[in-house]
């Protein structure tokens, strides 16, 4: 009969809107013990909406904790815990410094729509919202993560600065917690499709996307 020590579990980031839970599963799928840390994001000015991409990482610490408290008290412990997932809000943009390891402006939520007039602008320039649509499977909105990055490129000097340096990183939430976590920088081809500047067919970044949103390769 096997001990309590011997069974093995994994773990799941769940990077939300509104909130962040930390959940641990059996072997079954079934949920062993959870935690969840809800908070607020910013509204600067009217359709606006932002997040300190520091208080996002602070959100998983209280739920990895709290959970982990739980799993404890049923007798288990952390070193069972043999795999962690991510699963995130995916249009969500973070830029950061990668000698510094430090966000140099808010996180752009999704579902913010400061870029409408960056919008209009590059749809003019394009010809058509589903100019490119053939290579990442999106049209120009407001909601994908590539016109966001051109914003901050165009409206933030910290973000301008680093490219200067030849240090600035953007990222979608997955690549920000992954590369706090571990000094890894990385993104998945899921998260990825939702930026626009990915092609579909061969799961690269697309060399035609990424010069007309004006990001380099070297920046993703």
């Amino acid at each position: 009969m096997s001990s309590k020590s011997d069974e093995v579990f994994i773990g799941a980031i769940d990077q939300g809107t509104s909130s962040t839970r930390f959940l641990i599963f059996n072997v079954k799928g079934q949920i062993v013990a959870s935690h969840q840390c809800e908070y607020e994001n910013h509204y600067a000015k009217a359709g606006w909406v932002e997040k300190s991409p520091t208080e996002i990482l602070e959100s998983i610490d209280t739920a990895i904790a709290g959970t982990c408290r739980r799993f404890n008290s049923l007798g288990y412990d952390a070193s069972q815990i043999k795999g962690v997932g991510i699963t995130n809000q995916r249009e969500t943009t973070v830029a950061f410094d990668i000698e510094t390891g430090e966000a140099l402006t808010n996180a752009i939520i999704w579902n913010d729509v400061r870029t409408k007039p960056l919008v209009r602008q590059l749809i003019d320039e394009a010809g058509s919202a589903t100019r490119f649509a053939s290579i990442n499977g999106l049209p120009i909105t407001t909601y994908f993560s590539a016109v966001k990055m051109r914003w901050m490129l165009e409206n933030v000097p910290e973000v301008q600065a680093a490219r200067e340096r030849g240090t600035l990183r953007f990222g979608t939430i997955d690549t920000w917690l992954i590369y706090k976590m571990t000094g890894n920088y990385v993104t998945d081809v899921t998260n990825a499709s939702r930026t626009m500047l990915m092609d579909i067919k061969t799961f690269k970044w697309s060399q035609e996307c990424m010069e007309f949103f004006g990001v380099r390769e070297s920046e993703l």
